[in-house]
Parts: C-alpha cells; structure tokens; sequence
C-alpha cells in the first residue's frame, strides 16, 4: 500500500480493505497506527536483513570484496524493486518526523553492524551515508543506474582507510 499511496494512505481502514479483512482485525493487531508503522518498518528491516545475508554469502562465494554485489543490490532496490525502496524511505523520513518509531526504523543500521565485519567505524559510517545517497540519488534520477557505473563508486567507498 505505501508503494501506492505513500504513507499517508495508510489507515487500520484501508490496510484492513487491502488485506480483505474487517476493520476490527487490524485494529485488534496494532491498536494504533503508530503499532502498524512500527511493524511495518520491522517487517522492512527483516527482509533486509535476509538480503544483507545474501549479499554477504555471494561475496564470499565468489571471493570478492562484495563491491559487485552491492552495486548489484542497489540495481535491483531502484529497477524491479524501486517501489519499495521508495515506500521504505517514506518510512525512515515519516519515522523522522515520528520520535516513536525512530527505534524501529534504525533497525536497518542494527542489522547491517551485525552482519557486516568492519575494523574502521568511520569508513563504516561514511560507506552506509554513502549507500543512501546513491539509493536516493537513483530514486530521482529517470534512468537507474547500471552495475558498470555503480561498482567503482562502490568500490570507492569500501576502500581500506589509510592509517
């Protein structure tokens, strides 16, 4: 539904008319709409997680320093998977305008530190800052960028910091 009507469309009302159930289930699941935002971004984060995971794994299978398969990851979050990656933005920026569901929209950066090994906290942080701005940047962009001119930025940015 926020991939269609933003979050601002979202009421227990039409997540109920959406999901085919009556009002009263949804409002029996999450007694606000603040519960239904947070599972939500819950929900997100979880499916991040798996595809971090997989990332990771694809890394390691091929031997890379995973480059190639973020560029690969951010291909996919702005051509087949752009509704979404825009819907969850929404999300982090509604969150950011919402002190209660902050927690539940930095889950991402929860599941990132927990999956990815970094020895510099810095260039770990500029990575991730640079990571949203190429997914934002793409969003606005008319044309999504390609894995050929995503992975030397990429690169770029996980190069070993100098002592």
């Amino acid at each position: 539904m926020i991939e269609r009507d933003g979050v601002a469309g979202v009421t227990h009302r039409t997540v109920a008319k959406e999901a085919g159930v009556p009002t009263t289930s949804t409002t029996y699941h999450f007694s606000s709409l603040e519960d239904l935002l947070t599972a939500t971004l819950t929900w997100c984060a979880g499916g991040f997680s798996t595809a971090v995971r997989d990332l990771v794994e694809r890394a390691r299978i091929r031997g890379s320093q995973g480059a190639r398969e973020v560029a690969e990851m951010i291909v996919e979050s702005l051509g087949p998977q752009r509704g979404r990656t825009m819907a969850e933005y929404e999300l982090y920026l509604f969150a950011a305008r919402n002190p209660a569901l902050r927690p539940a929209a930095r889950l991402w950066l929860d599941v990132l530190t927990s999956l990815v090994q970094h020895d510099d906290e810095v260039a770990f942080r500029a990575f991730l800052a640079g990571m949203d701005g190429l997914l934002m940047q793409g969003l606005i962009d008319d044309e999504p960028p390609t894995v050929a001119e995503l992975e030397p930025v990429v690169a770029y940015l996980m190069r070993p910091s100098k002592p």
